[in-house]
């Protein structure tokens, strides 16, 4: 009886209680965001128009060579998950000798 008061009374204070804010994220002039007070960043609150943020976006795609690096990187991650070997865990066999086996 204890223990369902106990887990109730938690309960309650953790659904009741609450939530932390975070302090707001202002933006510089290119329109990435910036710790408010340090140099460069704008107001509370500000934002870029619509043609400024249109004007500072970057125009060029992804180069092709970095886009095969990515790729090449990917893919051998996955090669190396692929070259890993089958281990369940479930037989002796699976599992390298330990100190005690010998008493057994």
């Amino acid at each position: 009886m204890r223990a369902k008061t106990l887990c109730l009374a938690v309960t309650l204070v953790l659904l009741t209680a609450s939530t932390a804010s975070a302090a707001p994220v202002c933006e510089n002039k290119y329109g990435d965001g910036a710790r408010c007070g340090t140099p460069g960043a704008m107001p509370i609150g500000w934002a870029l128009t619509p043609a400024q943020r249109e004007y500072w976006r970057p125009d060029t795609p992804m180069a092709p060579a970095k886009l095969f690096g990515l790729i090449s990187i990917v893919g051998g991650i996955f090669a190396l998950i692929a070259l890993m070997p089958d281990f369940d865990g479930r037989t002796g066999a699976d599992w390298g000798k330990q100190e005690d086996d010998d008493q057994d």
